[in-house]
């Protein structure tokens, strides 16, 4: 068993003994941040080429990582992004496997350290049958932070196909789904969410 038969919410939601919250709007709060010229030029060149190939491997590729480097600069290369990584923490409860991206908030590149955000490709363009699979790489980071000592009350998670953006969010025991989903031509407001624990990361030191 692994992340990825987690096929449903209601089998991942069963096994961890979760809550799950779907009707809130969880970063309207937020202000568009401004990407740079240099992704913005990518898409612009890259997202026909990604919607005309249309498989996972060209959304993964010509947007969704274009978008997690950027993420990265702005980011001041204080964290380190993890793409195909085995993230093995609990193979009995099926928490093993490898994920599609993993965002830790150590700068160490090498290996997994600090996990806060599991970023799950959609399979077939369907947001809602990865959101399983992402609440249990969530879970993972949560636990595997917890055995570390890394106090982190919140993971992040998102489902994507590259066009369009789901966000979780856990905290103990409560997922919660964000109402609202975000398009590529949003991409501010993207880069604005999956900056927010980075921020709030440094507010608390």
């Amino acid at each position: 068993m692994s992340y990825s038969d987690f096929t449903t919410l209601d089998k991942v939601q069963t096994t961890f003994n979760l809550t799950l919250e779907e009707d809130r709007n969880l970063f309207g709060f937020l202000e568009s941040v401004i990407p740079s010229d240099y992704l913005q030029q990518t898409l612009t060149e890259y997202l026909p080429l990604a919607t005309a190939i249309n498989t996972e491997k060209s959304r993964s590729e010509f947007l969704i990582a274009p978008i997690l480097a950027e993420l990265r600069r702005l980011a001041n290369y204080q964290i380190s992004l993890f793409s195909g990584t085995e993230f093995n923490v609990d193979k009995e409860k099926g928490l093993a496997g490898y994920c599609d991206y993993l965002i830790s908030f150590s700068k160490e590149q090498y290996f997994i350290r600090a996990p806060i955000m599991a970023i799950v490709e959609a399979k077939n363009e369907n947001i809602k049958n990865g959101l399983g699979q992402c609440i249990a790489e969530m879970v993972a980071a949560q636990i595997f932070n917890q055995q570390e000592g890394q106090d982190y009350e919140e993971i992040y998670g998102v489902v994507s196909t590259g066009t369009v953006w789901k966000f979780l969010l856990l905290r103990d025991k409560q997922v919660f789904i964000d109402s609202q989903e975000y398009y590529v031509n949003q991409i501010g407001m993207i880069l604005a969410i999956m900056l927010l624990p980075v921020h709030r990361k440094n507010q608390n030191q």
